[in-house]
């Protein structure tokens, strides 16, 4: 599997959503769609700070690797 790269924030950005099973704790990840396809992640804690930028192949693996618990 290909590896993500890191990208950091620009002024103006995408709308990021986060699970609703996170609940208030502001320990959580958070998720973007691309325009042109694709996704991004990051700390919800640390918005200003990198993101990791996946394609949707990319993405589909990482939530597949995680969900069993690699």
């Amino acid at each position: 599997m290909e590896q993500p790269h890191v990208e950091y924030a620009t002024a103006i950005g995408p709308d990021w959503v986060r699970s609703s099973y996170s609940g208030n704790s502001g320990n959580c990840v958070e998720v973007a769609a691309l325009p042109e396809g694709g996704r991004l992640l990051r700390d919800s804690k640390d918005p200003h700070g990198p993101r990791l930028v996946f394609t949707d192949g990319q993405f589909t693996a990482f939530v597949r690797h995680a969900t069993r618990g690699a």
